[in-house]
């Protein structure tokens, strides 16, 4: 029976297991580098696509955000503004036309606008009048000059009056002026009147005072009908300017923007 020692480096199977050992840890780093590329490879993909900027986000429709385009498509900034300068517009010309119709009472009419499509898509006024009646009162000058002051005061009544509201408050000043002149006339000829009444009903104190007396309505008579005759014909003066002023005398006060 022999006895054999062995004298070396570690037998060969021992070294296949090492070897293989070796092996499998290897294929197991390279399946982690694998996948760590494959990460990389996706978080360089995300950093290749770029970012949203704030003007996409801007471009972005948003339901509730920003006034928008009939075609839901959102407004630029320009528009924007265009939008905000017609609101203004449209709030400004209502409370002129409003002033007039508050100021000018039972004379003026309903007030009637214009208007323009904004780029949102809805409607903004532009412009606006108000009917408003400036002719005088025929055969009563006291009335004319009521109406004009208040239709004065009408086409005055907004902050900012158009050339239009100036005309129509300087007609109604001229209509205003012929009527005081028209009611001095008359004051005149009820003064002259009563001075002659009183004057008749004086007591005569001689004979040559009642001959002066007895001459004098003789003497007076045509005097008093020319007088008659140019009461008159101012008087008719007075009612063909109201007449003629009363034909198309209703004028609108406008405001454009």
């Amino acid at each position: 029976m022999f006895a054999s020692t062995v004298v070396g480096p570690i037998p060969l199977p021992a070294q296949q297991g090492v070897s293989g050992t070796m092996h499998a840890s290897a294929q197991g780093g390279e399946a982690r580098n694998a996948r760590g590329e494959a990460a990389n490879a996706e978080t360089g993909a995300g950093r290749d696509t770029p970012r949203p900027t704030q003007a996409d986000d801007d471009k972005r429709v948003t339901p509730g955000d920003k006034p928008t385009k009939p075609g839901a498509e959102t407004l630029t900034e320009a528009e924007l503004r265009q939008v905000e300068q017609m609101k203004v517009t449209d709030q400004e010309i209502r409370r002129h036309e409003l002033a007039h119709q508050v100021a000018g009472g039972a004379y003026t009419g309903g007030a009637s606008y214009s208007y323009e499509r904004g780029p949102d898509g809805k409607r903004y006024v532009v412009a606006g009048e108000v009917p408003i009646d400036y002719g005088p009162v025929q055969a009563d000058p006291r009335a004319t000059i009521d109406k004009m002051q208040q239709v004065i005061s009408a086409a005055l009544a907004p902050a900012d009056p158009s050339p239009k509201d100036h005309q129509v408050a300087a007609r109604a000043r001229g209509y205003m002026m012929a009527a005081q002149l028209e009611m001095a006339r008359q004051q005149g000829e009820m003064d002259g009147a009563r001075r002659e009444a009183q004057s008749a009903q004086s007591p005569v104190g001689s004979a040559d005072t009642r001959q002066t007396g007895s001459d004098a309505p003789q003497r007076a008579a045509p005097d008093r009908l020319q007088a008659e005759r140019t009461a008159v014909a101012e008087l008719s003066q007075y009612d063909i300017i109201a007449r003629t002023a009363n034909v198309g005398a209703q004028e609108s006060l406008r405001s454009l923007a």
